[in-house]
């Protein structure tokens, strides 16, 4: 690749990287040279650039609810047997939106349209080897016992059932930072607000997201 000297003053495109960590020294008033010698760059091509970058994934779901304040949980047929809010992961390229209808629809067999968003909540790095998550939730609008009764088909390779949960049984039926979303979840539904979590709370100065 080229090898070009820095001139400060001159902004390059994304891609373009310090051979130094040192940061360049501006020319000091009058002209002259600020340094005898200068840090070497060299600009790499797009993709290179992009996999420099940090990892993180993402994922979307839905909350539906009834008049009662009862949220819809599902039971994974896998898993260490904590209930879940309907959704999953992001395909390639797609929309938050767009993945919370998706896995609605493949999940419980409802072809919905997602309300507003109600929660980002973004988990940290997991010992597992997990990248960092970027977690959106979207208000799936009512649903009533009996609307659910009639309607929900689980996939049944990835759902064993569902549960219109009182907000009580979240903590128990729940992995901690789930149930902590949740309760953001019913906030924002209930405030008409959108709330942005680390790792299910509400981020402080002094907070550990883990």
């Amino acid at each position: 690749l080229p090898i070009s000297v820095f001139t400060p003053g001159v902004f390059w495109p994304p891609g373009f990287v310090t051979r130094s960590s040192h940061p360049a020294v501006p020319p000091p008033p009058g002209g002259g040279t600020a340094l005898a010698s200068r840090p070497m760059s060299h600009h790499l091509p797009p993709a290179e650039y992009y996999a420099t970058l940090p990892k993180h994934i993402g994922g979307a779901g839905a909350i539906l609810h009834d008049t009662e304040g009862r949220i819809l949980l599902v039971e994974p047929a896998y898993g260490d047997g904590h209930w879940e809010i309907p959704g999953g992961a992001m395909d390639e390229g797609e929309y938050p939106w767009d993945t919370a209808r998706r896995e609605v629809k493949e999940e419980l067999g409802l072809d919905l349209l997602p309300g507003r968003l109600l929660v980002v909540d973004w988990v940290p790095p997991q010992p597992d080897g997990r990248p960092a998550l970027a977690n959106h939730l979207f208000d799936g609008g009512t649903l009533t016992r009996a609307d659910a009764e009639q309607h929900l088909h689980l996939a049944d390779d990835e759902l064993s059932s569902w549960h219109l949960a009182e907000p009580a049984e979240w903590d128990r039926l729940m992995a901690p930072h789930m149930a902590r979303r949740l309760h953001a979840c019913a906030h924002a539904l209930a405030t008409g607000t959108t709330a942005y979590l680390h790792h299910g709370n509400t981020p402080t100065p002094t907070s550990d997201p883990r």
